[in-house]
């Protein structure tokens, strides 16, 4: 893989033009390709193989004029007001509808008992999911008359709820300038801080064109497009970080520009390609749960990731080239009286004017203790001996700390928010208020039972008096049939909320007191089935990923405790991530901070996103750490110091990335979206915790205290593993000069078996 990296990064800066105006035009394609044949976004929400889904396929096949859409404009007149006295400017809205692209009827005005607020009900000629926003668009424009003349008009039901537009906010700009101010503080310099940024903004940009395209060929979720920008500016920046910390890295060790470059794309390139892939890999996986709205999800921000490898490997050597020594531009002066003792990330002051960067030498040649004027004395260094020297306390104090941010997640509630739980800014949100108001709550998420009286004769009069009599349904609507008569649909309001609890538990009698050739389904069964479906998985997806993320770690380090640790420190900072998320969005704690109007549940799907982003993520800061510990142990066989000089000589490069990644993950919950709130601060918090808590105390607490032990491998095991190289190997023994000898296996002769005395405490 350093190999192949190399080469790529090599042919690429050798002709930066070419490959620059590649990229260049390639973006260009593909944006007026999504302008021209990009697809709307819109949820899929069915479960494969529930009752709902299977409700939905018997009405696609012999009544699909019940599949088709539905939605409500809603009109309200001012408090005080009876709705009849604008009667005329409904009427003309609603005639206006009509007109509407897909909308083949316009209801009769249904106002409520108080006489203020009423809908009419909207039927289009396609399911919801084959609408398209501009659809609701040019609805919205049409209720223009009622709103003249001082009524409010909103469109609101289950297709206006599903073809919603995304909100943004604007603020996902401060996360930009956040990772920029990041940067400049790291490498000390504003050129080599923009590059990052601009490497970041082109994948980005060209990744939600090829989003729109994905939407012509599937339904891709609403969702799918920000969560995709999410991740792909936050590993956009920081794989252009860890091969730009590298080669001024290089470049400050004496190395010509050239063979600086050639250097860092074969060790970072090929952790960059690592780190990618896991998340690749992982974002894949969510395909297996076989749901529409997580798949397209984790299609979506693969497919962008990979653009963010892509990018790393040929347009920033392009960059980089064409720069030349003018990376190092923009200095900032208090950085450059700081040159000398702590100079800026990828830029270490050269030992003696020699080719080793200052701290790896004093970390690999037995320095670096505090006082000796060596890496130590970095505040990561004094950190890394700090915790080497008194493990137990620093390991106890962070994992208590974790547990206790992990607690909440034992209460945690899973749901599907609805149309209520969406910011008041929306109109769709303000139509399900008018309608609750007016109608009950029940009336913005009904059921439909579909009938199949080919599979059994059924007295539809006597089956509507048993679910009417269930105290949980407000109403049973008159029964409407297919044109051949053999399928029957009845729609059911509950009285209850579509995300209520109370409604699940309605839904689940209602299915009771059928019989078996009847079944139930609308937006609210079918979201209530995804989350039940969700639940049922977990535990699976979750074990799933775990062993991966244990098979890969066997298979980089040859060792069976790095992977177990590995494991167990990912349930933490995630299971922490949990934590936070239930405890401000379910308790409220904070809420009024990052603009939450009112609590609500956890969205099911976020569970098993979460697991799948932050395998990809923490594997990347895993790597990056234990490789450079297991290096240092290689060339000491110190294992209790190879894990402080590891944390010294990589502290602040992963404090950097995870600083970045945190703020562009926390930019995105100032979004008016409860969902894409709860995917940034989720995200942001597990990445935080991951990145300094975990990697930077935890994982050397642990090491420290298991010294050889870390190491461990079987003998038969040893024999049957495929050896893989470790993405800073190349580059290790480039600086060191270390051949086979210096690099073996440590299990090869340090640890021919595991023994209590192979585990000192130091």
């Amino acid at each position: 893989m350093d190999s192949f990296t190399r080469r790529l990064g090599t042919a690429s800066a050798r002709r930066p033009w070419i490959t620059i105006a590649a990229w260049i035009i390639g973006a260009i394609v593909v944006l007026g390709l999504a302008g021209t044949f990009g697809g709307s976004f819109a949820d899929d929400f069915v479960a494969p193989g529930s009752q709902s889904e299977h409700a939905m396929r018997l009405l696609e096949e012999r009544f699909p004029e019940a599949t088709n859409g539905t939605a409500l404009a809603v009109f309200a007149a001012p408090e005080g007001e009876r709705l009849e006295l604008h009667r005329a400017a409904v009427d003309l809205a609603v005639r206006r509808i009509a007109d509407v692209e897909h909308v083949t009827a316009v209801g009769d005005l249904t106002v409520a008992p108080d006489g203020r607020i009423g809908y009419a009900e909207i039927t289009f000629d396609a399911p919801p999911t084959h609408l398209g926003t501009h659809v609701f668009t040019a609805i919205t424009e049409a209720l223009q008359p009622a709103r003249q003349v001082g009524l409010t008009a909103e469109t609101g039901g289950d297709a206006a709820f599903i073809n919603s537009e995304t909100p943004t906010s604007g603020a996902e700009a401060v996360g930009i300038l956040a990772a920029l101010i990041v940067l400049v503080v790291a490498f000390g310099a504003i050129v080599a801080a923009l590059a990052p940024i601009v490497l970041a903004l082109v994948v980005v940009a060209a990744g939600l064109g090829v989003i729109a395209l994905l939407a012509t060929v599937m339904d891709v979720s609403t969702a799918a497009p920000t969560t995709a920008a999410m991740v792909g500016l936050g590993v956009g920046i920081d794989y252009a970080l860890f091969i730009v910390a590298r080669y001024r890295e290089n470049r400050a060790a004496g190395r010509g520009n050239r063979i600086a470059l050639a250097d860092a794309m074969g060790s970072a390139g090929s952790a960059v390609v690592f780190a990618g892939g896991t998340i690749v890999v992982a974002m894949s996986a969510l395909t297996l749960t076989g749901m529409g709205f997580l798949v397209s999800i984790g299609l979506s921000t693969a497919l962008v990731v990979l653009g963010a490898v892509a990018a790393a490997l040929t347009l920033l050597p392009a960059l980089l080239t064409l720069l030349g020594d003018r990376i190092d531009r923009g200095r900032l002066p208090h950085r450059l009286r700081l040159r000398g003792r702590r100079a800026p990330l990828g830029g270490m002051t050269p030992l003696h004017g020699g080719g080793t960067p200052l701290g790896a030498t004093a970390a690999l040649h037995g320095g670096g203790t505090p006082g000796d004027g060596t890496a130590a004395t970095h505040g990561w260094g004094r950190m890394a001996y700090a915790v080497s020297r008194r493990p137990w306390p620093y390991l106890l104090v962070a994992t208590a700390f974790l547990l206790l941010l992990a607690a909440p997640t034992l209460a945690m509630r899973t749901g599907f928010p609805d149309a209520g739980g969406d910011s008041t800014d929306t109109g769709h949100r303000r139509a399900y208020d008018l309608l609750a108001d007016g109608f009950g709550p029940g009336i913005n998420g009904p059921l439909l039972l579909v009938v199949d009286l080919r599979a059994g004769d059924t007295d539809i009069p006597a089956l509507t008096r048993r679910i009417a009599a269930d105290p949980g349904i407000a109403s049973v609507g008159d029964p409407y049939s297919s044109r051949t008569g053999d399928t029957v649909v009845l729609r059911l309001v509950p009285t209850t909320a579509p995300a209520d609890a109370a409604t699940s538990r309605t839904l689940d009698r209602v299915r009771d007191v059928v019989p078996a050739n009847a079944s139930v389904s609308g937006l609210t069964a079918m979201t209530t089935d995804l989350s039940r479906r969700l639940e049922r998985m977990l535990p699976i997806f979750v074990a799933g990923i775990l062993a991966a993320s244990f098979v890969l770690l066997l298979l980089v380090f040859r060792s069976v405790v790095v992977p177990l640790k590995a494991v167990l420190m990912n349930l933490l900072s995630i299971g922490a991530a949990y934590g936070v998320l239930v405890a401000v969005f379910q308790w409220g704690w904070l809420q009024g901070v990052i603009g939450l109007s009112e609590t609500t549940v956890i969205a099911s799907p976020l569970p098993t996103l979460f697991f799948a982003v932050l395998f990809g993520l923490s594997m990347d800061y895993e790597v990056f750490l234990l490789s450079r510990i297991r290096e240092e142990y290689r060339a000491s066989g110190d294992t209790v110091g190879s894990v402080a000089r590891g944390i010294t000589v990589t502290g602040r490069v992963i404090t950097s990335a995870a600083l970045i990644m945190t703020a562009v993950f926390l930019a995105f919950v100032a979004n008016p979206s409860p969902f894409t709130k709860m995917v940034g601060l989720g995200l942001a918090t597990a990445v935080f915790l991951d990145a300094t808590v975990v990697r930077l105390v935890l994982v050397p607490a642990l090491m420290t205290l298991l010294g050889k032990a870390n190491w461990w491998l079987p003998g038969w095991l040893a024999r049957v593993l495929p050896r893989l190289d470790s993405p800073v190997r190349e580059q290790f023994q480039h600086d060191h000069g270390g051949g086979e000898r210096e690099l073996r296996e440590p299990h090869d002769e340090l640890l021919p078996e595991l023994s209590p005395e192979a585990c000192p405490t130091r």
